[in-house]
């Protein structure tokens, strides 16, 4: 005689108690095909109202990337502390060496994200989430302890774990914005993913205030020491090794972040967990796998090479990929182009320089108006540009504010380059007007493009693709970032020192034009859940799986075991 749901249900209580958030959720799923639970959970997800769990999310997220920006940019201001220690005669680093320490991380860089985003559809984002992190954390600790030796100098050694922790900083493009994107409700993604991505104004910022604060602490030394600059070698170590606290902070908070309900039910296939974790963490901002719960795995499209080919080989979904990866590609040529280089061009205008023939005041002169310079930009164009996207990106929409941004920046970059002989050759008044219009580049590029091609590629494919097609769109960017490192290395003392700079700003006015053109690829997302921006019908969308769930006597039951939903089936002997 078969066992009876009621003697079944009474044999697991102690097992089904332990279950009772779980077998809620599922109630209100009786006679739902597994189909109908994924929407009905994405759904939860998509209209959630805002909570602690997702402040948690950004600012976990959010670290990472203050983290990310400090130690990209704090190479601007210690390449010039390097020079004053490690270069020929403490004149400074050659062009080589310049070259070298600047351009390391962007080509890390390009290998995590492609290498991190691959590896997030695969295995999962919570996996990996973390992984990067202890990469940047590691890296950034060995260039602060590296040393110099006639076997291997400290340029070289720098290179190397500059490279290393630019593949973990490469990991956390797109696993921060898919995540985000994928935790975040509709009405407010843009918002949560810009204020993610804003922390990177933050990041430049307290990089150049800690450059400000130890040169300031070491003032005394610089000035009265040796010609050797000992006083600087302790500088630049602690203004790249500070960069790794705060990602030490975040590490733990990274590890323990839930697997997004969207990777759990698309790609590992399990519904039933999905939908126990959006009851979970939305309402408890917590989240609880449970080892011994049954898994029932649908089927659902599956990533693959022939997959991804066709996907993204339809115009409707290659020209998006295109769009994302081209705009990101323009706008990483300028930014990266005058961040990394931004003392060389604060010097070239005599902003960073020192006039004193006494070398220890020269060198402390020019590291403090250096920093001082880096702190204007980063307040007066970075960190304002981030947060006007904040304030208008769920409601003027993610095309309208880049098509904004390249325009102007078009504009700024045109006037820029063809009035840099006019600007900077003539009165302090003028001079000035080009630190404005710097800071304007700055913030037009914050509150524009580079904002919005960081958000659009982490909303805009389906799930089995978002991070590896987010890695792409960010690789192209950093492959552009790389062009403009070397080029700007190349090019800029052509003529003489700093002579060719203007004609560097014409080049990047007309990456701009491009970028402008390259953004009416892209789709709208404002207001738009994933997976409509994924161009897939969703109607039967996955498919299999034990299929309506049935109610008996106020237990939700699985028809195919008979059994209390979250319990395991007892072996029978």
């Amino acid at each position: 005689m078969s066992t009876t749901v009621d003697e079944k249900r009474a044999a697991s209580s102690s097992s089904s108690a332990n279950h009772i958030p779980a077998l809620k959720q599922h109630q209100s799923n009786v006679g739902m095909s597994y189909d109908e639970r994924r929407r009905a959970a994405l759904r939860e997800v998509d209209e959630a109202k805002f909570s602690w769990f997702h402040v948690k999310a950004c600012l976990v997220a959010g670290v990472g990337f203050f983290t990310d920006a400090y130690d990209i940019f704090a190479i601007n201001i210690a390449a010039t502390m390097i020079g004053f220690v490690y270069g020929k005669n403490n004149a400074g680093l050659n062009a080589n060496q310049d070259l070298g320490v600047k351009v390391a991380t962007p080509i890390g860089t390009l290998v995590g994200q492609l290498l991190f985003g691959w590896l997030a559809d695969v295995v999962g984002r919570k996996k990996m989430y973390g992984v990067e992190l202890m990469i940047i954390i590691g890296g950034t600790f060995a260039q602060a302890l590296s040393g110099h030796g006639p076997a291997v100098g400290i340029i070289g050694a720098l290179i190397v774990w500059r490279f290393i922790m630019g593949v973990g900083i490469g990991g956390d493009y797109p696993l921060s914005a898919v995540i985000t994107s994928e935790f975040a409700a509709t009405r407010i993604r843009g918002r949560m993913m810009t204020a993610v991505f804003a922390m990177q104004g933050f990041g430049n910022f307290a990089a150049a205030l800690v450059a400000l604060i130890v040169t300031e602490a070491y003032k005394h030394k610089i000035l009265n020491g040796p010609l050797t600059f000992d006083a600087v070698d302790y500088c630049w170590r602690l203004l790249i090794g500070l960069g790794a606290v705060p990602g030490v902070i975040a590490l733990y908070f990274r590890l323990t972040i839930p697997e997004t309900p969207r990777f759990t039910m698309d790609i590992e296939r399990n519904v039933t967990q999905a939908a126990q974790d959006v009851n979970t963490f939305l309402t408890t901002g917590t989240y609880k796998v449970d080892p011994d719960a049954m898994v029932e795995r649908v089927k659902a499209p599956k990533a693959s090479w022939a997959d991804f080919c066709r996907h993204f080989g339809q115009w409707k979904n290659g020209k998006v990929l295109l769009g994302a990866a081209y705009s990101w590609f323009a706008l990483d040529v300028a930014f990266y182009g005058l961040g990394l280089n931004s003392s060389i061009v604060l010097t070239a205008i005599g902003f960073g320089s020192s006039g004193s023939t006494v070398k220890q005041v020269k060198v402390y002169e020019t590291l403090h108006n250096v920093s001082v310079g880096n702190l204007i930009l980063s307040a007066g164009g970075l960190i304002p540009g981030y947060w006007a996207t904040f304030l208008f990106v769920d409601s003027w929409g993610r095309k309208p504010i880049q098509l904004m941004g390249f325009t102007l920046l078009t504009i700024i970059f045109v006037c820029m380059g063809f009035g840099y002989d006019k600007m900077i050759h003539t009165t302090a008044a003028a001079k000035k007007a080009f630190v404005f219009l710097y800071c304007m580049a700055n913030f037009f590029q914050n509150f524009g493009p580079n904002t919005t091609t960081f958000i659009v590629p982490g909303e805009a494919f389906p799930t089995r693709y978002r991070s590896t097609a987010h890695g792409i769109s960010a690789a192209s960017g950093k492959l552009g970032a790389i062009i403009a490192q070397v080029g700007f290395a190349r090019l800029k003392d052509i003529g003489g020192p700093g002579a060719f700079i203007k004609h560097i700003l014409e080049i990047f006015a007309l990456f701009m034009l491009t970028g402008l053109f390259a953004t009416f690829l892209i789709e709208e997302t404002k207001g738009r859940t994933l997976e409509d921006l994924s161009n897939e019908s969703q109607d039967g969308f996955i498919s299999g799986g034990a299929g309506p769930l049935e109610l008996h006597d106020g237990v939700v039951v699985d028809p195919r075991t008979h059994m209390p939903v979250g319990t395991v089936q007892p072996s029978h002997a």
